[in-house]
């Protein structure tokens, strides 16, 4: 974990972390994926095999991320976490040893930004959800943080849909049987910058919101969109598509 480091040191070791990785993508992989859930994936194609690249998800439950992290086999998904996970028994040995890096919720935590921002631009993937905590209801009104970070790190973006199945998983789990989830991923795009470092805070706010409309898209269930359900608003003024 890298609270301790600077942001170049936490950039520098990510090499050293391919190893530790892939143990632990294997045993997590066979444990959760083989007893614990049932996943299955679609668009997985839309996501490239490397280069800078963010990975947008819906949060709904606990296990996003991890779902993330043992789906996607051809390259390793760094996550964002709260840092409020690093004092939880179960998480913090798992969040440690994979060297995800943690935030500050409810203050700019420019550290973060930092590291999110770099860590794309050595072309690695970064998980980030853009509302900022759980949403099980639905898509809610994200932060502006992820166009921030995309914009300056000239970010490919995948959306990624985490079905509902998800929310259920303890549920079923105390049944001994598996939660059946969907991870679907959407057609990838970038931001519009026309080269310029800063971008108008209104166009940021636009930005955001034409991501978030991509997200919608992506969700395996249409209920889950929230306030992004009327698709007849989505625009895409300020995004390109890459595929």
């Amino acid at each position: 974990m890298n609270e301790h480091l600077s942001v170049e040191e936490y950039i520098a070791m990510q090499p050293s972390l391919t190893r530790k990785r892939q143990l632990l993508r294997g045993i997590f992989g066979w444990l959760c994926f083989t007893f614990m859930w049932k996943v299955e994936t679609s668009g997985i194609e839309n996501l490239p095999d490397s280069g800078p690249t963010m990975l947008i998800m819906n949060h709904i439950s606990s296990i996003d991320p991890f779902l993330a992290l043992g789906a996607v086999k051809k390259r390793f998904v760094i996550p964002m976490t709260k840092i409020e996970n690093l004092e939880n028994p179960f998480l913090s040995p798992f969040i440690r040893a994979w060297g995800a890096y943690s935030i500050r919720r409810g203050e700019f935590d420019r550290k973060a930004l930092l590291n999110s921002i770099e860590l794309i631009k050595s072309g690695q993937l970064v998980l980030i959800a853009p509302e900022g905590t759980r949403a099980p209801t639905g898509l809610s009104q994200p932060k502006d943080g992820m166009t921030y970070v995309a914009t300056k790190a000239n970010a490919i973006i995948v959306p990624m849909g985490v079905s509902a199945g998800a929310i259920e998983w303890k549920e079923r789990l105390k049944k001994l049987r598996r939660a059946d989830v969907h991870l679907n991923f959407g057609r990838p795009f970038r931001f519009k910058t026309e080269g310029r470092e800063r971008i108008p805070r209104d166009e940021l706010a636009q930005m955001t919101e034409e991501a978030m409309y991509q997200l919608a898209l992506a969700l395996p269930n249409p209920e889950l969109r929230g306030i992004y359900s009327d698709m007849s608003k989505a625009t895409t003024q300020y995004i390109e598509f890459v595929d």
